[in-house]
């Protein structure tokens, strides 16, 4: 019954204990009126035939004649009981004479022989039974019509009497009681179904607001609150929400406004480090451009200088590009794009055409940003041949959507050990690293969340996988004609810079 909603529920069993009672009630009720009406009945007649039968034979000769017999029937059938009766005695010339008062309805062959014997038989006398013989009775049918049969024998030798009387008249009493009956049962279910609608009404109807309220609660209004009347446990749950609801919402409002400071916090600083990382830049290609004159001891600090201040101006325009994705701030600029050229593009100009295999055909083309495809590729590849192995492994091709339009599929795989199946679910996480032992690697840990955020806003999605034949699979799939993700605005810097090309940022593994 879990698809039949609660109010018909609540229907249904209301009607069926209604139903039960109702039913119930009418077979008690029917049982005993029919009870009552077939014993008043039935002693009525059998009184009056043990009378009848005595007063009738009474004065009748020991040995009367079969006309005499005839005639004590027809008198004992005509009293106000109507029942035809069937005298059986011995008569004056030898022989029995059976009598009957309606020959064509009422003879021997009617009485069923259980009866007959019960009434011949003679019990013994004792201080229990003064009686040789009794009255007997039993209900029989006759061509479909109901009728009580009763006999007894006259005691001190006298003829044997049964009558045989028609219950027609009672059967048609007892089914105008059991359609009355099966009518009052039909209204109580309909009262029952009534009752229940309105029941379940006054039930339901703050169940449904406060689910109402659920649901626009779960879609972020957090203001929605439920009026509340009454003290019943409806109205203390509908409190129970208002004060919940109140606590999440001051809750959320707490978390957004310590978001919102770090987001604000994180920006400012980026933009803050990035003038002096310009003169730090600077200092350091001098420096670069006059290692091979400088003192071999000194040498291996300035390179570790420089590698480090490239390092850091990596990282805080990766900050800088997290922060427009979370402030809702990074916009596409679309542009018919040739994938198989943007790919060979972005790998030629990092010097990977010795390391990578490409397998894209030229003509496929897909309206995208062509600077945010190099920065997926570019950290995609990159993350490959750093923690994958060689070669690595690029595919193009196109697939059916569902509904409308062509998705683009683009395939990274490398030749390496895979990705750890507890490292799996982070491998887009911000600054997550799989191995603790090397936190001071060179990527930042933002790479493939940047990646992944790119291809998102292009409506498209990235997932990571392990290949049976070994190594890891980076499948990117965006439709061939993007629209934006979510609305985006303009910001100071409208692109973003993200992982510039030579820096593929790698967060995983």
């Amino acid at each position: 019954m879990r698809w039949i909603s609660l109010r018909l529920r609540l229907m249904l069993v209301f009607a069926l204990v209604a139903l039960a009672a109702a039913v119930s009630a009418s077979a008690i009720a029917y049982w005993l009126n029919r009870d009552a009406v077939l014993t008043r009945t039935q002693n009525a007649a059998l009184d009056d035939f043990r009378k009848s039968l005595q007063d009738n034979t009474g004065s009748l000769p020991v040995t009367p004649t079969c006309p005499e017999l005839q005639e004590a029937a027809d008198r004992m059938a005509a009293t106000s009981q109507k029942y035809e009766v069937l005298l059986i005695g011995k008569v004056k010339g030898g022989g029995d004479c059976a009598a009957p008062s309606d020959r064509d309805l009422f003879t021997l062959k009617v009485v069923p022989q259980t009866l007959v014997t019960a009434v011949n038989r003679q019990r013994r006398v004792d201080d229990s039974n003064p009686y040789p013989y009794h009255l007997y009775w039993q209900r029989i049918t006759l061509d479909g019509k109901p009728y009580l049969v009763g006999g007894a024998r006259v005691i001190g030798g006298g003829p044997t009497g049964y009558l045989l009387k028609s219950l027609d008249n009672e059967r048609a009493d007892l089914n105008s009681l059991a359609w009355s009956l099966g009518i009052a049962t039909g209204l109580a279910l309909i009262g029952s179904a009534l009752l229940a609608q309105a029941a379940a009404s006054t039930v339901l109807r703050p169940v449904q607001r406060l689910g109402e309220a659920a649901r626009r609660l779960g879609e972020g209004k957090l203001d929605t609150r439920l009026q509340v009347s009454g003290t019943d446990e409806l109205a203390d749950l509908s409190r129970t929400f208002n004060r919940t609801a109140e606590s999440l919402q001051k809750r959320v409002e707490e978390l957004s406004a310590r978001e919102a400071a770090s987001r604000r916090f994180v920006a400012d600083m980026s933009h803050e480090l990035r003038t002096p990382l310009t003169a730090i830049t600077a200092v350091t290609e001098v420096l670069e451009d006059e290692a091979d004159s400088l003192d071999p001891m000194i040498a291996p600090a300035v390179q570790l200088v420089c590698s480090e201040t490239r390092r850091l101006n990596d990282l805080v325009e990766n900050l800088m590009e997290v922060t427009r994705f979370d402030a809702g701030t990074a916009r596409l600029v679309l542009d018919d794009v040739d994938v198989a050229d943007q790919v060979t593009a972005c790998i030629d100009a990092r010097a990977w055409l010795d390391a990578v295999e490409l397998d894209a055909e030229r003509g496929i083309m897909a309206r995208l940003d062509p600077r945010r495809l190099d920065v997926i590729l570019a950290n995609l590849i990159g993350n490959a041949l750093k923690h994958g192995g060689s070669p690595v492994r690029v595919s193009v091709r196109t697939r059916a959507r569902d509904g409308e339009g062509e998705l683009l599929v683009i395939e990274v795989r490398d030749h390496g050990p895979g990705i750890p199946e507890d490292v799996l679910p982070h491998v887009f996480d911000r600054f997550y690293k799989a191995s603790a032992s090397r936190p001071r690697s060179e990527g930042s840990g933002l790479g493939l969340s940047i990646a992944l955020e790119n291809a998102h806003i292009h409506g498209g999605e990235i997932t990571a996988a392990n290949s049976p034949e070994g190594g890891a699979v980076f499948t990117l799939t965006l439709p061939r004609d993007s629209e934006p993700a979510r609305p985006e605005g303009d910001a100071g810097h409208p692109g973003g810079t993200g992982s510039g090309p030579g820096s593929p940022e790698g967060g995983a593994r």
